[in-house]
């Protein structure tokens, strides 16, 4: 009888939630083979059945950073903050691509993946925090394409030369920002469109209109000071403009701006958990 109710006992038991804001990230790491199985899918299914492959990652922020060479600064003559514009523009593109693609995928974890999440259980967090995972990877080879700009302009531009500074060990750091901001706007997203549909298309758009606003194309700097104060409210900018002043170390830190996208982060991140969790629940009979 005994050795019956050895067989019989349970490997796993699934509980509901009962606080909103578990995170339960033991359960995340006891599913951390598959977070890399998403990760590798994500990655690898972009991309493959195309000619180039991956070179897309570089071939689209080259093309994009020199039509705003050609229209912003040789046409319309706004100013750089001294960098040369390729490398401002590439700069700002490289972080802000990693966001928005983070935030655009993020976005659709509910109703991309209700199929699998209908038949088979696994902690759901594992979807969005493979897409924040694997993006890092584009963004790694989109970095890299921006040190071999920073080294070209170093030794062909007599106008501009890299030094080597202190700053650059917090380089990490506007990653963290981008990464915890594209999850936390991305877990709210994700969890209101399971009944509100238009917002994807929203998303699309307004990720679009952000971007002007966001120190990808214009330092905050160079922006008119009755616009300014305002655009220093979006935490990205902020962000934008941290990465810069750490790796072209064109300006100082402005701590305080790296404060506030902080504070912001956490705040969305943790507004993002409790509707995330709560719309687990029931966002089967809705989808």
């Amino acid at each position: 009888m005994k050795e019956m109710e050895k067989d019989d006992a349970w490997d796993i038991v699934i509980e509901p939630k009962s606080n909103l804001l578990t995170l339960n990230l033991k359960e995340v790491w006891r599913y951390r083979d598959l977070l890399l199985l998403f990760v590798r899918r994500d990655f690898v299914a972009e991309y493959k059945q195309t000619i180039l492959g991956p070179i897309w990652y570089l071939i689209q922020p080259i093309f994009t950073a020199f039509t705003y060479f050609f229209i912003l600064n040789k046409m319309g003559g706004i100013p750089t903050d001294g960098i040369p514009p390729m490398l401002f523009y590439m700069s700002g593109l490289t972080v802000w691509n990693y966001f928005s693609t983070s935030l655009t995928k993020t976005s659709d974890t509910f109703l991309a993946n209700a199929p699998t999440f209908g038949k088979v259980y696994f902690s759901r967090l594992i979807v969005p925090l493979s897409v924040i995972t694997s993006n890092l990877i584009k963004l790694a080879l989109q970095f890299g394409l921006l040190i071999f700009f920073i080294a070209y302009f170093h030794f062909q531009n007599n106008n501009y030369s890299f030094n080597w500074h202190w700053q650059l060990i917090f380089l990490p750091i506007p990653i963290i920002l981008m990464a915890g901001l594209s999850l936390g706007l991305g877990l709210i997203v994700t969890s209101l469109t399971t009944k509100y549909r238009d917002l994807k298309f929203a998303l699309t758009f307004g990720v679009q209109l952000l971007m002007y606003g966001s120190a990808v194309i214009i330092s905050l700097n160079n922006t008119p000071e009755k616009f300014k104060s305002i655009l220093q409210w979006n935490p990205i900018a902020n962000v934008v403009e941290l990465f810069r002043a750490i790796l072209l170390a064109n300006h100082p830190i402005e701590w305080q701006g790296v404060i506030y996208s902080t504070v912001f982060l956490l705040v969305m991140l943790l507004i993002g958990i409790v509707i995330f969790n709560k719309t687990e629940k029931t966002f089967m009979d809705t989808v």
